[in-house]
């Protein structure tokens, strides 16, 4: 054949099974990296939840479609706070909460939700609750909310750390509740801030969150989850390490009762050089149908020379008919690092601690006790803040003496 004649055809997306994505903003080409996943604060730019999309799959998503696709009241509600409890009867120095309008420019400062849910709670929010930390000196921060009821709910809440403060933010959930949710957290240059969000809801209550964190130039976040109540809590944290020397520690703890859901999608950012993450949830799982999610994704941008990360779930089952889900990821985009790792594992008792245990006399039930209590203590003690932790370390024991071993 002749040059003149010589034609060249083009593969189509079509050839290739290439199409929109039942998940919004997909295009024709498919998502390589964690950061490409459609972002938008609008719930109509994503499509109705299914149940097979990557994000959703995992999830009892018809027991809630009233929060992912349904109308929301997003009007303030009642909340409690230690900061009129001083000793002096004045406010916690440093620390103001407000009520916000929409408009405010702190909104969005964190990030953008990428599933329908965290996008439907964002379009439909009145007013963000707005916790402010201003300086230096250290202090706590307990905000509790207990009166949302049973209809479905929006909410919006901003904690601000200014440029090296120090602060330890409690956020406690308990009652009832339909609930899908944004927190955003933004930590200034060099600020330390603990954040630290309880659910102990009531058996019925349904909670969907997003969280998103910017940690800011040597700043410090500690993030930890505890999820003990609730019919299905669904947890996200995402963190970017925004600029340089920027430090996350992201632990989680969760103890899974019978026909319980517990998820938790475990996001962290690398996107600037030498930044530091560590990871780490553990869980209990006990009764038919307990079950628990967890996947956690590290990316390392091509930016984040000098990162220093790694991510660890572990999973302690203690009866039969119980499931936990457990999916470690690791992106790096650059070979000029510190080191990256991740790790799994779920699995019974550790019979040699049991034996060790009993061989000293102490009986077989007490040993699981102890053993559990120390699996899970570790999450715990790294709260900093005694009166919680003596809290937790209770709750826990009341978890573990309902458990009857298979």
């Amino acid at each position: 054949m002749s040059a003149a004649s010589t034609s060249t055809v083009m593969p189509t997306a079509e050839q290739h099974g290439l199409k929109k994505h039942s998940d919004g903003g997909w295009g024709l080409v498919p998502v390589q990296t964690r950061s490409e996943r459609f972002k938008s604060v609008d719930v109509n730019d994503f499509e109705a939840v299914t149940g097979r999309e990557a994000v959703w799959k995992l999830s009892p998503v018809a027991k809630f479609v009233d929060l992912t696709s349904g109308e929301l009241d997003g009007s303030p509600y009642d909340i409690e706070s230690n900061l009129r409890q001083a000793q002096d009867g004045a406010d916690v120095t440093g620390v103001t909460i407000s009520w916000v309008d929409r408009s405010d420019a702190r909104i969005g400062a964190a990030g953008t939700p990428e599933e329908r849910a965290s996008a439907n709670a964002w379009s439909h929010f009145e007013k963000a609750l707005l916790v402010s930390i201003t300086g230096e000196e250290a202090k706590e921060v307990t905000i509790r909310r207990t009166a949302l009821g049973g209809a479905a709910r929006a909410a919006h809440t901003v904690i601000e750390a200014a440029p090296f403060s120090q602060a330890l933010v409690v956020l406690e959930n308990a009652g009832d509740a339909r609930l899908t949710e944004n927190v955003e957290i933004v930590l200034g240059e060099s600020a330390n801030l603990t954040v630290v969000s309880v659910q102990q809801w009531n058996d019925d209550a349904v909670h969907l969150a997003s969280h998103f964190s910017r940690v800011g130039r040597d700043a410090k976040l500690k993030h930890i989850v505890v999820s003990l109540g609730g019919s299905i809590v669904r947890l996200n944290p995402t963190t970017l390490l925004a600029e340089s020397g920027a430090d996350v520690e992201a632990l989680g703890l969760y103890f899974a009762d019978a026909g319980q859901h517990l998820e938790q999608q475990v996001y962290v950012n690398h996107d600037a050089p030498h930044t530091r993450s560590r990871v780490t949830y553990k869980g209990a799982l006990q009764g038919e149908g307990a079950r628990s999610v967890w996947i956690g994704d590290v990316l390392i941008g091509n930016k984040a020379v000098g990162t220093d990360s790694y991510e660890q779930n572990r999973n302690l089952v203690l009866t039969d008919g119980t499931r936990a889900d457990s999916v470690p990821n690791l992106e790096i985009e650059t070979g000029d690092i510190a080191g990256a790792g991740h790790a799994s594992a779920t699995g019974r008792f550790d019979d040699e601690q049991l034996f060790y245990l009993q061989a000293r006399g102490i009986p077989e039930s007490e040993a699981r006790r102890l053993v559990v209590r120390g699996f899970l203590s570790e999450i715990v003690q790294q709260i900093g803040f005694a009166p919680l932790e003596e809290r937790l370390q209770g709750e826990l024991e009341a978890e573990l003496s309902r458990t009857r071993p298979s």
